[in-house]
């Protein structure tokens, strides 16, 4: 399958969901070297929505059909995680280049698997996240590796949204929780600001704020906080919400020896009001779609790049199996009570 024609690499995005449309729009708007030809959903209402909105004109309701598609070089993934690994496994038989959002699958087997099937059919793998291309995320990140703050020692990292949970998320067995549909983000980041992975890890967690899942899945929590024991002998902590309200909440903090580093603030923009009787106000972040508008860009940018230069994805597959198996063992610490070791 061609990737360098003189059209661009033919992009599908199988999933029309929010985090599908974000992809979908950036493609549709224009990334260099690279088309968007496809959506990929099996309810009609969605693509028929997408369609419009996005001006293209090919749809599938079966990502299978899509893929055999002989101008589709490329899909990127954005469904519920039970779906990734077939859907990377076709892609991969199909040679089509694969950007699967996180949680890249349900188990570190699986996402080996994956991994596997795009190594033996020559195509890139690229995981999903997209802090790793988020301009403030990135300048922490050299300031951390230029020594300025010493030798890290903690990294804490918290990710809280404010909207209730799909009703599918609420059962672990299909969603792996918060900690995979929340803080995967923040697992990559400890990795990636440690250059280490996670030895040991001891999570508690429980449901504070959403009392229509008690019944059915008792054991769904909207809360989390996990601490981590890194294999080259750092620290990490991280804290995690869902159904939260009052904004989206997503900082760093990396402590060093001589200095500490921050990232992220709750406050939206520079704006503060005063008025009589009102005390002062500022907006907060309301959503990850706008705080991460130009990460998810610099992201399906690079992706069409890795491909077109031939090149390793800035977030490979390993990167995605890493977290899923701190997931993994995080949501065993909750069931058991214990540490768990990696």
């Amino acid at each position: 399958m061609s990737t360098k024609g003189i059209k661009g690499i033919g992009i599908a995005i199988i999933g029309s969901g929010r985090a599908g449309m974000i992809h979908a729009r950036n493609y549709a708007a224009g990334i260099d070297g690279a088309r968007l030809v496809a959506i990929v959903d099996p309810v009609k209402n969605a693509r028929e929505a997408a369609l419009v909105e996005l001006g293209i004109e090919k749809s599938y309701a079966d990502y299978r059909d899509a893929v055999e598609d002989p101008d589709i070089d490329a899909v990127v993934v954005v469904t519920p995680t039970v779906y990734h690994k077939e859907i990377v496994l076709a892609a991969a038989a199909a040679k089509c280049h694969v950007l699967c959002e996180k949680p890249m699958a349900m188990t570190a087997d699986e996402c080996a698997d994956m991994d596997a099937a795009c190594a033996k059919a020559g195509i890139k793998l690229q995981i999903g996240f997209m802090r790793r291309f988020d301009r403030n995320f990135v300048a922490a990140k050299e300031a951390v590796d230029s020594g300025v703050i010493g030798e890290p020692v903690l990294i804490k990292s918290l990710t809280r949204g404010p909207s209730v949970p799909q009703p599918w998320m609420y059962d672990i067995d299909k969603s792996n929780g918060p900690l995979a549909e929340v803080n995967s983000h923040d697992i990559d980041t400890l990795r990636w600001f440690s250059g280490s992975d996670f030895s040991e890890v001891y999570a508690v967690a429980g449901n504070y704020r959403c009392p229509e899942a008690r019944a059915e899945f008792p054991d769904f929590y909207d809360n989390v906080v996990m601490t981590v024991r890194f294999a080259n002998g750092m620290q990490g902590c991280i804290d995690g919400a869902v159904s939260v309200g009052y904004g989206y909440d997503a900082r760093l903090e990396v402590l060093g020896t001589k200095g500490v580093v921050f990232v992220g603030s709750l406050e939206d923009g520079t704006v503060t009001v005063c008025a009589n009787g009102s005390g002062i106000g500022k907006p907060a972040v309301k959503s990850w779609r706008t705080l991460f508008t130009q990460a998810y860009i610099d992201e399906d940018r690079a992706f069409v790049r890795c491909i077109l230069d031939d090149s390793a994805p800035r977030v490979s597959g390993r990167d995605g199996l890493m977290a899923v198996r701190a997931v993994n063992a995080g949501n065993a610490s909750i069931r058991t009570g214990v540490p768990v070791k990696l």
